[in-house]
C-alpha cells in the first residue's frame, strides 16, 4: 500500500506542474507521517543531510565552478580554435569541429548546459555563414553538447557512482567510449547534411597557422589530459581531479591568459554557487525520496513482478529505455537519477547487468531527454543563448534524436563497447 501511494503522490505531483522538489519531498513527508508515524523526526533529518554527506559527491561543485571558470574565460574559445584549425577543412568541417568541441570542452566541464552556452555563440554563426541550414546548426550543437553528459568527467555519472556505489572511474572509462560513439554518428549525420545543403568547408590553414593555434590552446587541451590521465593513471580521485580543475582553470585563466579579474571571479563564484545549491538540494531530496522507496520495498516488487514475466535481461532494457525516454520529455536529469535508479538498478543486478553497462545505459537516456522536447533544457539553453525561438531548436533536433536512439540500442545489447576499457584498464 505504501509503494502504490508513494508512486501516486509523485506522479499527482508531476502532473499539477510542482517543482521537482515537491515532486519527490512531497510524497517521502506525507509517507513519514501516515504509513511510520513513530519514525523519529530525526531519522528524516539524517537521511536528508547524510545523502550529500559523501565525498564522492565534493567532485560536483568543483567541476560546475571549473566549468564557468572556463566558459566566461577563453579556454573555450581557444579549444574551438584549435579543432577548427586541425578539421575544419575537410568535408563537413565545421560540422565536425562543433561535434569535436563539444566533446573537448565536455571533457573538462562535465555539463551539457554549460557547453552549449560556452560554444553556441562561436559556433552558431560561422555555420550559418558556411551555408549549413540554420535549424541544423541549431539541432548539431544542442545535441553534441550532451557527450558531456557521458564524456568524463560528467556529473551525472558521479551521482549514478553515488547512488549505486559503482566506480567512479570505471564509468568514466565506459562514458568515454560510449560518448565517442556518439560523437561519430553525429559527425556521421554531419557528411551527409553538408553534401545535401552543399555547405562550404573552411579553407585549408597553413601550417603556421595550426601551430600558432596549438600553442594558442595548449594551456587549454591540458586540461582534459590532466583531468583524464590523471584519473586513469591512479594519480588522484575523481573528486581530486574536480578540486586541480578548479586550480587549474584559475591559474590559466586569471595569470596567464588574464582573460578573468577578480570582479568577474566573484560573479562566476555567485553564478555557480546557485547551481550548485540547486543540485545538492535535490540530491538530498532524492536520498529521502530513496530511503522511503526501500522501506516500501518498490525494487522487491518491481523484480519480482519482472521474474514472474520471464523477460530476461533484453526484455528488461527495453522496459527500462522506453520508460527513461518518456521520463526524460519532462524531468531533470538528476531527478530521474534520484527517482528511478534506486528501484531499478537491484533489478538490474539480479539479472546480471553489469552496474557499469546499465549505468551508461541510464546516462544515454538521460542526454537524449535533454534534447527532447517539450521540456529538454538544451533546446531551451540553447534557445536563449543563441536568441533563436525554441520551435525553431526543436525541429532541427529530430534527426540527432534519431541517432541517439540507433546509438543507445547497440550500447544496450552490446554490452562490450561500454565494457571494454574499464576491464582493459582493470577498474
Amino acid at each position: 500500500m505504501a509503494a502504490i501511494a508513494l508512486c501516486l503522490l509523485a506522479v499527482l505531483a508531476l502532473v499539477l506542474g510542482f517543482e521537482m522538489l515537491m515532486v519527490m519531498g512531497l510524497p517521502s513527508v506525507l509517507a513519514r507521517f501516515f504509513y511510520y508515524p513513530a519514525m523519529p523526526d530525526m531519522v528524516v533529518a539524517q537521511k536528508l543531510l547524510g545523502g550529500v554527506n559523501v565525498s564522492t559527491l565534493l567532485a560536483i561543485p568543483f567541476f560546475i565552478f571549473a566549468a564557468e571558470i572556463m566558459a566566461q574565460g577563453s579556454i573555450a574559445a581557444r579549444l574551438m580554435a584549435l579543432v577548427k584549425r586541425s578539421i575544419g577543412h575537410v568535408t563537413g568541417g565545421l560540422g565536425h569541429t562543433t561535434v569535436a568541441s563539444c566533446m573537448a570542452f565536455g571533457a573538462v566541464c562535465g555539463s551539457a548546459p554549460a557547453t552549449v552556452a560556452a560554444l553556441g555563440r562561436l559556433l552558431h554563426p560561422e555555420m550559418v555563414r558556411a551555408g549549413y541550414r540554420e535549424k541544423f546548426s541549431l539541432g548539431l550543437i544542442a545535441s553534441s553538447a550532451e557527450c558531456a553528459l557521458l564524456i568524463p568527467p560528467s556529473i551525472t555519472l558521479i551521482v549514478y557512482g553515488w547512488l549505486t556505489g559503482t566506480s567512479v572511474a570505471a564509468l568514466f572509462a565506459g562514458g568515454l567510449a560510449v560518448g565517442v560513439v556518439l560523437g561519430l554518428a553525429f559527425s556521421a549525420y554531419v557528411v551527409f547534411e553538408t553534401r545535401r545543403s552543399g555547405a562550404a568547408a573552411a579553407p585549408p590553414s597553413s601550417r603556421g597557422e595550426r601551430l600558432e593555434a596549438l600553442r594558442a590552446g595548449l594551456l587549454a587541451l591540458g586540461m582534459p589530459v590532466l583531468i583524464l590521465g590523471g584519473i586513469y593513471s591512479g594519480t588522484f580521485t575523481p573528486t581530486e581531479a574536480a578540486a586541480v580543475s578548479v586550480l587549474y582553470a584559475l591559474s590559466i585563466e586569471m595569470l596567464v591568459y588574464r582573460s578573468m579579474g577578480l570582479r568577474k571571479l566573484v560573479a562566476v563564484a555567485e553564478s555557480s554557487a546557485v547551481t550548485i545549491a540547486a543540485v545538492f538540494i535535490l540530491l538530498a531530496v532524492g536520498a529521502l525520496l530513496s530511503y522511503f522507496i526501500t522501506l516500501a520495498r518498490v525494487p522487491d516488487m518491481l523484480g519480482a513482478f519482472i521474474a514472474g514475466q520471464d523477460i530476461g535481461w533484453i526484455g528488461f532494457l527495453l522496459i527500462v529505455n522506453v520508460v527513461l525516454l518518456v521520463a526524460g520529455m519532462f524531468i531533470d536529469p538528476n531527478s530521474i537519477l534520484l527517482v528511478m535508479v534506486p528501484t531499478l538498478y537491484p533489478v538490474a543486478l539480479s539479472l546480471g547487468i553489469d552496474p557499469v553497462h546499465f549505468g551508461l545505459v541510464v546516462c544515454l537516456n538521460i542526454c537524449i531527454g535533454m534534447i527532447t522536447p517539450p521540456f529538454g533544457l538544451d533546446l531551451f539553453v540553447a534557445s536563449s543563448t543563441l536568441e533563436r525561438p525554441v520551435e525553431t531548436v526543436i525541429a532541427g533536433i529530430w534527426p540527432f534524436v534519431a541517432a541517439n536512439i540507433v546509438v543507445l540500442a547497440v550500447i544496450s545489447y552490446v554490452p562490450a563497447i561500454s565494457l571494454a576499457l574499464p576491464r582493459l584498464l582493470s577498474f
